[in-house]
């Protein structure tokens, strides 16, 4: 896998997977995120990537919306808890549009108040939707539970009173701390060359100087005890969300960790919590694991919404399951197994350009390099069984787990 990283003039990184390929993909990648967040800014940075959209110094929300799509492209934003990201989807033909259009939104945008002001009323809404959705809010209400009075537990959207209340004073505040070069990363994948890209870049923000942003400092959320809490939602379905803090993403046991999630509750049907618990009895459509490393910490759990006369005894067999993980060293052939279908998985992800572009631009960007394929799959074959039982008999602990359960109050 070929890549060309390069650095622009005013410091802004440049990662580029050059393929011949019809449609091509570009971003902007900031590490800035909701865990950037004072305690009195909460959804502040997922407002801004709202308030970029909404106009610049030469283009209206119109146009905005109108440049990429009227060339059948796609043009698009999302908020994390650690980065910003806005990135486009068009024809090769088009780099030139996308990247004036990234680096016009990014660099030049004048977050008109009125403009704003209405955007506050459509988060508000997300907001409302969520809550109108357990299965989805369960899940930060319950990373709030797990990193209680830290910005990692906060909802990425805010609360309808923080939103009220951000102004333009907030977003410039914000940008100036946080919107750094040496905080920012272009990512690439598309049939054009390092050197036209560099070109096509360099032309846009040769006139942006960025002054000093803050340097990002973390605070790692403090220990806590595990929490149990159950609290009544309107519906027809138990929700259920229980986990513990875990590895962060350069952690030694991150890889092994992320394989056992795989075989525990990954996306394949067969995964034992798949199999032992929806297949057989029949008690669940909706049953996962997931992992989520962090820069300095990470979050493992498991999900599963199910008929209220039927949650206690899936909880059990959640936990009959992990007692296996932990009590019984995987065979030869269950490892192998293992190992093939997470990189078959991987591999089958590396055909998806767009996907690829965001994970070379985080890795750089959060990491400061960017593991090729092959370096992957040696990482996972040298794994071993007994790095498996160790980590299990670490995480995988349902004494060490918080529980947050909404059951419901529908006949």
């Amino acid at each position: 896998m070929q890549l060309d990283i390069f650095t622009l003039s005013n410091g802004i990184r440049v990662v580029h997977r050059e393929i011949n390929r019809p449609v091509a993909h570009l971003g902007l990648l900031i590490a800035a995120g909701s865990r950037d967040e004072l305690e009195d800014e909460q959804g502040l940075a997922h407002f801004i990537e709202h308030c970029l959209f909404k106009g610049t110094q030469k283009r209206k929300a119109y146009h905005i919306l109108s440049r990429m799509e009227d060339v059948g492209g796609e043009l698009n934003a999302f908020t994390s808890k650690e980065e910003t990201v806005i990135h486009s989807s068009f024809l090769s033909g088009d780099y030139a549009r996308a990247v004036d259009l990234i680096c016009d939104i990014a660099f030049r945008s004048t977050f008109p108040p009125k403009e704003c002001e209405k955007e506050k009323e459509v988060i508000i809404d997300e907001i409302n939707s969520y809550k109108d959705s357990p299965s989805d809010s369960i899940f930060d209400d319950f990373e709030e539970l797990v990193f209680p009075n830290h910005s990692l537990g906060r909802n990425i959207l805010g609360t309808l009173e923080s939103v009220k209340g951000f102004g333009t004073e907030d977003i410039h505040k914000f940008l100036n701390r946080n919107y750094s070069a040496d905080r920012m990363v272009f990512s690439s994948v598309g049939n054009i060359s390092a050197a036209r890209l560099r070109n096509l870049l360099e032309k846009q923000v040769e006139d942006i100087q960025f002054q000093a942003g803050e340097k990002r400092e973390l605070i790692m959320p403090e220990p806590t005890q595990p929490i149990r809490d159950e609290q009544t939602r309107s519906g027809y379905q138990t929700h259920v969300v229980m986990g513990s803090p875990a590895y962060a993403a350069r952690h030694d046991h991150m890889r092994p960790l992320a394989l056992l999630n795989n075989i525990l509750g990954g996306p394949g049907m067969n995964s034992r919590l798949n199999l032992n618990i929806r297949e057989r009895y029949g008690f669940t459509y909706h049953l996962e694991s997931f992992y989520h490393p962090y820069l300095d910490t990470g979050l493992f759990g498991i999900y599963l919404g199910t008929d209220p006369g039927t949650a206690d005894r899936a909880m059990n067999l959640i936990d009959k399951e992990l007692k296996k993980l932990r009590d019984q060293k995987l065979g030869v052939l269950q490892l192998s197994k293992a190992k093939k279908q997470i990189l078959g998985q991987f591999a089958m992800a590396q055909e998806n350009n767009g996907a690829l572009m965001l994970s070379f631009g985080k890795s750089l960007l959060l990491h400061d390099e960017i593991e090729s394929f092959e370096e992957i799959v040696q990482d996972v074959e040298a794994m071993k069984a007994e790095t498996l039982l160790e980590v299990a008999n670490d995480i995988l602990v349902p004494e060490k787990f918080s529980r947050l359960i909404f059951r419901n109050t529908q006949p």
